[in-house]
């Protein structure tokens, strides 16, 4: 008895998440890679994230794509949920808190003063460079 119970209520559960994620799934957006490199001196930043938060003017609003860093700085834009890539549009770009104080540029952790700035257009966008400028 206690195990048909179990096993009904973790069927209605699934069933419970699969109409969840159903549901949502209409709204995707079109996706398109976007890859590069975050550097500063010429040297890949490492040890944080980059997001591109959407401007006012982008017909996506629901997310920011963001990605880890990986060790020669280099990413791999991804939205959260449906996967790699970046709807087109145009974006500003903010470096993690925590990389932006650590390398003593915090303007580049805060979406209203950030200098970096990036229009993806309907096509991939393949290695491009975000430079952090020197002091």
């Amino acid at each position: 008895m206690w195990f048909r119970s179990n096993r009904a209520c973790g069927l209605l559960l699934g069933l419970g998440f699969v109409l969840v994620v159903v549901g949502c799934g209409n709204d995707q957006p079109k996706l398109v890679e976007v890859t590069g490199r975050v550097t500063l001196a010429g040297k890949g930043l490492t040890a944080g994230s980059i997001t591109f938060h959407p401007t006012a003017e982008n017909s996506f609003q629901s997310d920011s794509p963001s990605s880890q860093l990986q060790l020669d700085g280099s990413f791999r834009m991804r939205t959260w949920p449906w996967g790699d890539g970046v709807p087109p549009g145009d974006y500003r770009v903010t470096l993690s808190p925590e990389l932006a104080g650590r390398i003593d540029r915090t303007r580049y952790g805060d979406v209203g003063t950030t200098p970096l700035s990036i229009t993806v257009s309907q096509g991939a966008l393949e290695g491009h460079e975000f430079r952090v400028d020197e002091p």
